[in-house]
């Protein structure tokens, strides 16, 4: 759908019309995700990584320090320092001082971060239903309030209907990038 004589939209964000999807990739800086006018590629500069994910995972699991998370997920000290100090900087996790001599910390999940917990599950639920060996789910999930296991399910915050890709049309927001107008 044309946006512009320029621009149109494709899936996530805007292209430029004419333009092949693969060509997308060309217009998108890749160091400088968290500049881009599109909040998925806002949100991949901050956990598009397999590190940064697995790290959040372990933090949902009530990890907290470092030597946990090493334990955990087997990465070498200087890829998880490097990943907790990109979610520290992004504002997903605060580091929290837990022992003076020698100075160690706690990496604990702010709103910012607790605010990715639907992503998440949204990840957990698809390699639940695609990645599932024969010995079935590693992980079940209970909701405290019911006390019933759960899958977790996406739904339109206006209707409460369940929310697919085939249900959905995208539009243009304030935060879209613009067209440069003629003089």
């Amino acid at each position: 759908m044309p946006i512009s004589a320029d621009l149109e939209w494709c899936g996530f964000g805007i292209r430029q019309a004419g333009t092949a999807i693969g060509d997308w990739e060309s217009f998108m800086k890749w160091d400088a995700l968290e500049e881009e006018p599109c909040s998925l590629a806002r949100t991949v500069a901050v956990i598009g990584d397999r590190w940064s994910l697995l790290i959040l995972r372990e933090c949902f699991l009530r990890r907290r320090r470092f030597e946990a998370f090493q334990s955990s997920l087997g990465i070498t000290r200087h890829l998880l320092a490097e990943r907790l100090k990109k979610l520290v900087r992004f504002g997903v996790l605060r580091r929290i001082p837990y022992q003076d001599s020698p100075k160690r910390y706690e990496y604990i999940l702010t709103q910012k971060g607790l605010d990715l917990y639907p992503i998440m599950m949204s990840i957990v639920h698809w390699g639940d239903i695609h990645m599932v060996d024969s010995r079935g789910r590693p992980l079940l999930h209970e909701h405290k309030k019911c006390g019933k296991m759960f899958n977790p399910v996406m739904v339109c915050s206006e209707c409460g209907e369940p929310v697919a890709a085939k249900g959905v049309h995208v539009h243009p927001g304030p935060g879209a990038r613009q067209t440069p107008t003629a003089a």
